[in-house]
């Protein structure tokens, strides 16, 4: 029972920002990797971005030096900040987290809806 809503996604043009905020709620849980993936339009799902329990990023290289991923593990939220947004960022953004079960120990994958990032020119 894990439930993410993202959040921060809308129109922009080409050269501004974004910054995409993911929620995460439910039961009691403990969240290792945390990551942003998107989806464009006949493309494959691809990882943008992700942030393990200790704080190691992974960027795609498409969006390194513009994308910065963090997470606040106090507040159990992943965020995703976009600058110099181009016209080949548009896609659907969606929240990807990573749950640690116990008893029995187990690893769960969950995914928000997904928000919608249109960049125009």
């Amino acid at each position: 029972q894990v439930q993410l809503v993202e959040s921060g996604g809308g129109l922009v043009q080409a050269g501004g920002s974004l910054r995409l905020s993911c929620a995460v709620s439910g039961s009691t849980f403990s969240l290792n990797d945390m990551g942003w993936y998107r989806q464009a339009p006949g493309k494959q799902r691809e990882l943008v971005a992700k942030i393990s329990s200790g704080g190691s990023t992974n960027y795609a290289d498409s969006v390194k030096g513009r994308f910065t991923i963090g997470r606040h593990n106090a507040e159990n939220t992943v965020y995703l900040q976009m600058n110099s947004l181009k016209l080949e960022d548009t896609a659907v953004y969606y929240c990807n987290v990573v749950v640690v079960r116990t008893r029995p120990l187990r690893v769960e994958d969950y995914w928000g809806q997904g928000t919608q990032v249109t960049v125009s020119s």
